[in-house]
């Protein structure tokens, strides 16, 4: 019944049957929702369909009728061709030929838009249709003279005089003591650093790297970092819903970017059970940054995004980062001791409130030589 009602408002919408109101409000529909801009698009390419098939069986049916006419006054003959046969057929031509164009053109068209929109709506054909979505060398600061929230300047740069800067995205915190996830392919140096939301440096030492998870363990080193006695978000285990509001936090800039959206395939690109897609803007700079549900639990990590497709953006599954925590577990016993918060504190909350709390614990990360 939904899909009925969707329909009949859609041809409404291409007639230009509604009202400045309800136009608006679809127009702005069309932009938030993917699936419902494809449909808007495909019904009307079914409309242009019909329209060219419609035109070229009246082109058909006013040509049948006219040679049975001429038939009936004997003009032509359908078993031999008389004097001015041709002559006829000329005048005929000559007479229809307009219509006859439109009709090739509307077909024509026609079946360029379809392998247009073919093209476009197709699956990727390869991963170099994916971008990640670390921070090019040149769209990073090598030194951060002014923070957001204080105006202080950094006296001291924690990176190495001598280090050279390799890449940059997005880290955040899995428990109080410091401990950061990120994307593996953030970590093209030999070494980082994190920077906060006021804009304070801190050393951070790579603790692992999984390239096929794409997912890197990070530790804040650093006398300057206070621990936090509990993180205000917690990790989801398990999977988001299909359609489930969802927030991320990152750093496509110096300072951090909130961007809103949804859950729009439990699997990611080409069925990968790993990952999920989710419809939002991201821009290089979020890959290892937080997906919150609206609850304020963290259900992913961006990742990718496909370049021939507007918001479609990839994420990591927040269940990764458990089992990547549970295979360190087993050669190395300093992981022994790292608890997750089982509690979002963020839950109840309204979304700038949320924002507030959670955008401490979310960190640039800086990766150099």
């Amino acid at each position: 019944m939904e899909d009925i009602l969707l329909l009949n408002s859609i041809e409404r919408y291409l007639d230009g049957k509604m009202l400045p109101d309800e136009k608006a409000f679809f127009e702005e529909l069309r932009l938030s929702r993917h699936g419902i801009d494809q449909m808007v698009v495909e019904h009307k390419l079914f409309l242009h369909q019909m329209d060219a098939y419609s035109d070229r069986t009246n082109l058909k049916s006013s040509l049948e009728y006219i040679h049975s006419k001429l038939s009936d006054t004997a003009e032509i003959s359908s078993t031999e061709k008389p004097a001015g046969f041709t002559a006829k057929i000329v005048q005929l031509w000559s007479r229809y030929k307009r219509v006859a164009a439109i009709a090739a053109s509307i077909a024509g068209v026609t079946a360029l838009f379809i392998t247009a929109l073919a093209m476009y709506f197709s699956p990727a054909a390869d991963k170099s249709e994916l971008e990640q979505l670390s921070r090019d060398i040149k769209q990073i600061k090598q030194n951060v003279q002014v923070t957001n929230r204080t105006l202080k300047q950094v006296a001291e740069p924690k990176i190495p005089k001598a280090a050279m800067l390799t890449n940059g995205g997005t880290a955040f915190l899995i428990n109080g003591d410091g401990l950061l996830v990120t994307s593996a392919h953030v970590l093209t140096g030999s070494g980082a650093i994190v920077l906060d939301n006021n804009g304070s440096e801190y050393n951070a030492d790579i603790l692992s790297v999984n390239k096929t998870l794409d997912l890197a363990i990070l530790k804040i080193d650093d006398k300057d970092f206070k621990p936090l006695k509990s993180l205000p978000y917690s990790i989801r285990k398990t999977q988001a819903d299909l359609g489930e509001e969802l927030f991320t936090l990152g750093y496509p800039r110096d300072e951090i970017v909130y961007n809103m959206g949804y859950l729009s395939a439990k699997t990611g690109y080409k069925g990968d059970t790993s990952s999920c897609q989710i419809s939002l803007t991201a821009n290089p700079g979020n890959s290892g940054a937080p997906v919150f549900n609206k609850n304020g639990e963290i259900i992913g990590i961006i990742t990718t995004k496909q370049m021939q497709a507007e918001d479609v953006v990839f994420a990591l599954k927040a269940n990764n980062i458990f089992k990547m925590i549970d295979s360190l577990k087993t050669i190395d016993s300093s992981f022994e001791s790292v608890k997750f918060s089982s509690n979002s504190l963020l839950k109840k909350l309204d979304r700038v409130s949320q924002v507030k709390k959670a955008e401490d614990c979310v960190f640039l990360v800086k990766a150099y030589n």
